[in-house]
């Protein structure tokens, strides 16, 4: 069950950046953050991205940096409308990630920002199929969501953040091989780094 902290950090932009901010400081800040789960994938302005549950467009607005063609997706009209102003260099599409209205084979890279820990367990696992079959052959998807800590002095503050912030998915996801979960789907080449003392996981998948 979420806590009221949580509808009030969607309700206000301002807030929900505030926090973001503040928590990507253990690994160096925002952009460095935004960065990690891109490192070492060949991007150019004609890589076809799928920015996937892209929320107000807070990671979308560095990959347009890198590709012309960014397309944004996320369930809520409200956070696509927000994204189109934020970061009106991509397009966006309001739907479902484990319903994607897109043909099969339609991109280079699939990238998603601490997002995944928000979905159900049978969820994700539909997200994970739909995210290979969008993919082109060699195609990579790239994570970056929580891990359970690895160094004991984490828990304490993501303990606090999850407890304030976040709903029983993300303490599934905690338990949640994620690396396991995208091998069964198909993908090979899973490549998994692990930040601030195991609290953060950086997972490239190839299709």
């Amino acid at each position: 069950m979420a806590t009221f902290l949580r509808p009030l950090s969607y309700q206000y932009l301002w807030l929900y950046n505030t926090i973001s901010r503040l928590s990507s400081l253990v690994v160096g800040g925002e952009k460095r953050f935004r960065s990690l789960s891109l490192e070492g994938i060949n991007i150019d302005a004609n890589t076809k991205i799928l920015d996937l549950c892209c929320g107000s467009g807070q990671t979308t607005q560095f990959l347009v940096e890198k590709s012309s063609q960014v397309t944004g997706l996320d369930a809520s009209s409200t956070a696509v409308d927000r994204a189109k102003n934020n970061v009106p260099e991509a397009s966006y599409v309001t739907a479902l990630a484990e319903k994607m209205p897109f043909s099969d084979q339609q991109f280079d890279l699939v990238h998603s920002s601490v997002a995944l820990h928000e979905m159900e367990t049978k969820q994700l696992r539909e997200i994970m199929q739909e995210v290979y079959r969008v993919l082109k052959p060699g195609g990579f998807f790239a994570v970056i969501d929580l891990h359970k800590p690895t160094n004991l002095l984490f828990w304490p503050s993501l303990a606090t953040f999850m407890w304030l912030f976040e709903t029983e998915t993300a303490w599934k996801l905690l338990e949640t091989d994620l690396v396991k979960e995208l091998k069964i789907v198909g993908f090979s080449d899973c490549q998994q780094r692990l930040y601030a003392g195991g609290s953060l996981q950086v997972i490239q998948a190839r299709k």
